[in-house]
């Protein structure tokens, strides 16, 4: 393998294992509960055409240098909303709209911050 594609991966294997883990996700929930899975998968497809949440995920992804703190602080704020969900402070939101958000955040971010690796380098 070429040294600046070894760069590359070592650098982004945060972004690949983003993308793998939603990948399982989508395999293990066809194959456990293929409802509630097309469901979460529907909204989140639908949620790809508001490009305010797509900008910010990409923005995030792009200029963050550290893409460890855009994930931690994706699922801690999943967390903190499900958990305000759960109390009742949430009435309008589901936790299935809100792992939607999540997977298109989460998604759109990677794929901004592995460009931005491959932008690095120049072939």
């Amino acid at each position: 393998m070429n040294d600046q594609l070894k760069s590359i991966f070592n650098k982004a294997k945060l972004n690949f294992a983003v993308l793998a883990s939603i990948l399982v996700l989508a395999v293990l929930g066809k194959l456990t509960n293929p409802e509630f899975t097309n469901s979460i998968f529907q909204t989140a497809d639908q949620l790809v055409s508001d490009l305010i949440l797509l900008f910010v995920a990409i923005t995030l992804g792009a200029f963050i240098p550290n893409f460890k703190l855009v994930v931690f602080g994706a699922i801690t704020a999943f967390i903190a909303a499900a958990v305000a969900i759960q109390s009742g402070v949430f009435t309008y939101l589901t936790i299935d709209y809100l792992f939607a958000v999540l997977i298109v955040v989460l998604g759109f971010a990677s794929i901004a911050n592995l460009y931005r690796h491959y932008r690095e380098f120049s072939f």
